[in-house]
């Protein structure tokens, strides 16, 4: 069988969880005798290629990399629908003539994939690895920080946290300035919501900005709805959020695999200060500031934390954990993703503080399988795989007393810490995901 995968960005630029599970599903399928590519791209705005298509291999698969520099979008619309590429896209899937495509991030492809593969009449499948089908910014986070149910039916909600977003960017209109608070960002999309279509608005610059908006979910919808035959959904939740928003693609809960090293940790030794770990994205909505300041209120001396990610992500994000650190935190940059079973088998815990609605994170599934016991922000997507007190704990996401509570509690009896890499695991493996994955082509 000939399957081609398109995946929003792929190695060795990009490497976390979505391209590492594409990345896994194609060597399983290749190792079973398939033929298959992956179709990725290069962001708009990151180091432009040769040409507008480029040819590679990554761990022996092949990989098509379009420019998205060549194809940039120039409104709200394009980046979930855009036009100019289906010619692009058709040419490569004509070439490729796959018997299926699975898509496992529509960014930078946009819809307009979809639109192209059911012309072409190609089997088309998905994996849902986040909220892109019906959420503006992916992440089913409202303007005012508080996790979100998805669009409300005006869309109000969802032009809201794109005015907030634009206020804090280094180029905005200069009345969305005034969106910076979330009151201040609702007040305001509600308002030219009401009157954008009264004459001298009606076709402005920010109508056309509401409208993108606003038509979003509907498009999307009546997209996906045609033309997936099934979808992978790796968390209960992230199947419920996609039911509830109106996506009716028949799902199919598939918990991903992760390909690890599962030997049990070393014994710590009498006196062995408890090392705490972050691996992740140096983001806000990751919640690295939050780990730092609740371990910053631990006595001084009980332990000592890594944190791991990409320095230069958002530097002025960067600079600000920096100037909070003390002396037991550590910066330690990123690692190839070979070293994440040395990394883990160093931690006594990892910590997932994340403020958005996370998805079955790579991360978790590595830690649980080293025998890594985890603190994870009580979100659905990832205490479906917590044992509460077996296998770690969970806090109030985005509490910084309710996760130093839980971070005292397990440094003030380290004992009982280490004891738990005991009944710490995680058992499914690339292979058993990729072969129930590989089960939704053949039965939907």
């Amino acid at each position: 069988m000939k399957i081609v995968f398109f995946v929003h960005c792929f190695f060795p630029s990009h490497f976390y969880g979505t391209e590492t599970y594409t990345l896994e599903l194609a060597r399983c399928y290749q190792s079973w005798g398939h033929d298959v590519t992956v179709v990725s791209a290069i962001f708009q705005g990151e180091q432009p290629s040769s040409d507008l298509i480029t040819h590679y291999k990554y761990a022996g698969i092949p990989v098509i990399s379009i420019d998205k520099n060549r194809i940039p979008h120039s409104r709200v619309s394009e980046t979930y629908y855009q036009v100019d590429m289906r010619p692009v896209l058709e040419s490569v899937l004509r070439k490729l003539q796959p018997d299926v495509v699975h898509v496992t991030h529509l960014i930078n492809h946009t819809a307009a994939l979809l639109e192209v593969a059911k012309h072409l009449n190609i089997r088309t499948y998905a994996t849902f690895t986040d909220f892109f089908g019906f959420c503006l910014n992916n992440k089913l986070e409202a303007a005012d920080g508080e996790l979100c149910r998805g669009p409300s039916s005006t869309r109000v909600n969802c032009v809201a946290c794109h005015f907030k977003a634009a206020a804090n960017s280094s180029s905005i209109d200069p009345f969305l300035r005034y969106a910076g608070t979330p009151r201040n960002a609702m007040w305001l999309a509600s308002g030219i919501n009401a009157i954008r279509r009264l004459p001298g608005l009606r076709g402005s610059r920010i109508d056309c900005v509401v409208d993108d908006i606003v038509c979003r979910p509907t498009v999307l919808a009546e997209l996906y709805n045609t033309a997936y035959r099934a979808a992978v959904a790796p968390t209960s939740f992230l199947r419920s959020a996609y039911e509830n928003n109106g996506i009716r693609v028949p799902m199919h809960n598939i918990w991903f695999g992760v390909d690890i090293e599962r030997k049990p940790k070393p014994k710590r030794l009498r006196g062995h200060r408890p090392i705490i770990g972050f691996i992740g994205q140096i983001a806000q909505h990751k919640g690295p500031d939050l780990l730092i300041e609740a371990f910053k209120r631990l006595p001084k001396g009980a332990g000592e934390l890594r944190v791991y990610g990409p320095f230069n992500q958002d530097q002025a994000y960067m600079s600000e954990l920096r100037n909070m650190a003390t002396d037991d935190i550590s910066f330690l940059g990123t690692f190839p993703k070979e070293r994440m079973h040395d990394v883990l088998e160093c931690l006594d815990l990892l910590v997932i503080p994340s403020r958005w609605y996370e998805n079955s994170p790579l991360v978790l599934l590595s830690a649980l399988a080293t025998h890594t016991p985890v603190v994870v922000s009580d979100v659905a997507g990832m205490t479906e795989f917590l044992e509460n007190g077996r296998n770690g704990f969970a806090f109030e996401r985005g509490n910084v007393d309710d996760l130093e509570r839980v971070l005292v509690k397990l440094v003030s009896e380290p004992e009982s810490l280490f004891e738990l890499s005991t009944t710490t695991h995680f058992e499914r493996t690339p292979e058993r995901m990729a072969r129930e994955t590989f089960q939704i082509y053949d039965v939907a």
